[in-house]
């Protein structure tokens, strides 16, 4: 079965994620080539000064600095999304318009991928791209779907107190986190930090995109309904929220 993976550039989570997964992908998985996007936190592609100005004023200085600080070592390390794609031998196809876009959909379908996998794709995908693979395209999200669609669902379930939270891998159609669920796993959150919420839902997510991936290539049709009108759904937090979040008692790190 060949692969193409639908990601964006990240220095935290993402790299050691993709590094799981394609180290635990089965001899007849090839993952073929990954499209790999500029980083967008806050839904939308923006410049790096806007995006520092934005998690200042939202978040302020101590998470910004701490971010920062984090962000620099990454660099100084070479860790990257695009360093773990290139050590797996993997093409990384650079895009220069939206990936619904003609002249994107040909240069993926150049491949001839049997299945998409979007890990943190940051674009809505349209029909032409869902149905260029045969099989689809698997999406994960770090909630229990319909629960939280959305972005950054681990801050919205700590913001809300939930007790529990999980990932679910889904098929892809043109909503949003709406597709039908293939598996979900569930956690207790037990007092996480944000960050800590985020490493174990990751975590949990790849050995859910592999078991997706083995379902799928079984012809297992067996799916979760994603109800809509069970659904609630989450952009990004406002300087309210966040307050509102650390008022419950919550902590980023």
């Amino acid at each position: 079965m060949k692969i193409v993976i639908i990601t964006q550039e990240d220095r935290f989570f993402l790299p050691d994620c993709i590094n799981v997964l394609l180290s635990n992908l089965n001899e007849h998985h090839h993952v073929c080539s990954a499209v790999v996007s500029d980083v967008s936190p806050f839904g939308k592609k923006e410049t790096l000064v806007a995006k520092v100005k934005k998690t200042l004023g939202i978040f302020g200085f101590s998470f910004t600095f701490r971010w920062a600080i984090r962000y620099a070592l990454a660099i100084f390390r070479g860790k990257s999304v695009t360093s773990v794609l290139r050590r797996h031998n993997v093409d990384i196809l650079n895009l220069s318009s939206s990936i619904n876009h003609k002249d994107s959909l040909a240069k993926i379908s150049s491949y001839d991928p049997d299945l998409l996998i979007s890990i943190a794709g940051n674009e809505i995908f349209k029909r032409p791209l869902i149905d260029l693979a045969p099989q689809g395209c698997l999406n994960l999200h770090t909630a229990l779907l319909p629960k939280y669609r959305g972005l950054m669902p681990s801050f919205w379930v700590l913001r809300f107190k939930e007790k529990y939270t999980g990932v679910s891998v889904f098929k892809v159609d043109e909503g949003i986190d709406s597709g039908p669920i293939i598996i979900q796993k569930r956690i207790k959150i037990n007092g996480s930090s944000q960050e800590q919420l985020i490493l174990k839902t990751k975590r949990m997510g790849v050995t859910a995109v592999l078991e997706a991936v083995a379902k799928i290539e079984k012809g297992d049709t067996d799916f979760l309904p994603n109800v809509d009108n069970e659904m609630t759904y989450y952009s990004f937090p406002t300087k309210h929220d966040v307050d509102e979040f650390l008022k419950n008692g919550n902590r980023f790190f």
